[in-house]
């Protein structure tokens, strides 16, 4: 901890900031007690500060019934009881600062990082304390993957890929031989094998059919599907990660036409899509060969831009993409400037998704999913495989 407390004291001091208050009440602010390294289980029903300086040793606040909280971090600790005791704890450590910063975005620029009170960002200013966000240093604490987790996310991008395979087959088999499947039956087929070989997902994979793939956030439900039938276009969306508490997801989607050669619409769509994802990535990796790591905000716009080009800019309606971690939708940077305005740095180590899509309502949507490892200073890899045409089953 003491060495990633210096790192951390290196970043306020190129930032120019003064110190980093982390504060968390009751859970909720998981970034910080994530940077903290505070057990899933530990009991904090009271409110609780530490205190980073830019230089020095941090101090901790802590509440009289929990003075054990923060015992494992280095640093002075303030004990308060009173609600005037706590207030005045705070205003010591503040004496004479001037930016502190917090997990706040001013304006909710960026919801990901706002962690902190409105009320207590009233208090903190009342000492004539500017807040600014820890956005752009907190990612290197929350995100960037070791070796092992690197591992992990290849594996599992691996395994998703082949189950991609795997489920055209069954589809395709199915519809040979003239037997009924659907778009739950095709869900749970995907959802049997993450568990069969030892993966685990936050939700269950999708399944999109025709007019349904054109709603991003589609789930197929058990008894309200549609039937797959020759001459259909089909979606999938597939994630997961192994059974390990370090685990890193993959992600990943596909889509598949249901006869010999998809529609002249349908392969046009495709083929836009195709294109603006491979310029969102070949953006990033051009920029990591010139050891520059581009903004979340930025890559978005490339993507974009193709697809706004090709006349169906109002189709494209989402992000390009999402951090990666031990959460599919992790707490990096995102590929983000339409929902948010995402100004984090695509840092080294770290994974995300790069998924564009173009979704017309009633008739269909395509979306194309693989993810991204930025692995060192000058080296991005795709994993989870290129899909270059629609997959024809039969």
């Amino acid at each position: 901890m003491k060495n990633k407390i210096a790192d951390v004291q290196r970043h306020l001091r190129e930032e120019k900031c003064d110190g980093w208050l982390l504060y968390d009440f009751q859970r909720m602010n998981p970034l910080a007690r994530a940077f903290l390294e505070l057990p899933d289980d530990l009991l904090t029903s009271r409110r609780f500060f530490y205190w980073i300086p830019k230089q020095g040793v941090p101090i901790k606040i802590v509440h009289a019934i929990e003075q054990g909280v923060l015992d494992h971090l280095p640093g002075e600790a303030i004990v308060y009881l009173k609600w005037q005791e706590f207030e005045e704890s705070l205003a010591y450590v503040l004496k004479g600062m001037h930016t502190v910063a917090m997990e706040f975005s001013e304006h909710c620029s960026l919801p990901y990082v706002s962690k902190v009170d409105a009320g207590l960002i009233d208090l903190i200013r009342s000492f004539s304390v500017k807040v600014v966000s820890s956005a752009g240093f907190l990612q290197y604490y929350t995100c960037v993957l070791d070796e092992e987790q690197i591992a992990m996310h290849i594996e599992a991008a691996d395994f998703l890929a082949q189950t991609a395979e795997e489920t055209w087959e069954r589809i395709a088999h199915a519809l040979s031989h003239g037997q009924p499947i659907d778009e739950y039956a095709v869900a749970q087929f995907i959802q049997a094998r993450i568990t069969a070989h030892g993966y685990i997902n936050e939700d269950h994979p999708i399944c999109a059919v025709n007019e349904h793939s054109a709603d991003p956030h589609f789930a197929p439900k058990k008894n309200a599907v549609r039937r797959i039938e020759k001459g259909d276009f089909i979606l999938i969306d597939l994630w997961c990660k192994k059974n390990h508490p370090k685990a890193v997801y993959g992600d990943i989607t596909r889509v598949a036409y249901a006869g010999p050669r998809p529609p002249s619409k349908h392969q046009e769509i495709f083929h836009i899509v195709r294109q603006a994802q491979k310029a969102a990535t070949d953006y990033v990796i051009a920029q990591y060969a010139n050891r520059k790591y581009p903004r979340g905000c930025d890559v978005d716009e490339v993507c974009r831009a193709v697809i706004e080009k090709a006349g169906y800019g109002a189709y494209f309606t989402h992000r390009t993409g999402h951090n990666i971690y031990t959460k599919d939708h992790g707490p990096g940077a995102h590929i983000d400037n339409l929902e948010t305005r995402d100004f984090r740095h695509l840092i080294p180590r770290t994974c995300f998704s790069i998924e564009p899509g173009i979704y017309l309502p009633g008739e269909f949507g395509i979306r194309l999913e693989y993810d991204l490892l930025t692995i060192n200073a000058d080296t991005v890899r795709i994993t989870g495989g290129v899909q270059e045409e629609i997959t024809p089953l039969l």
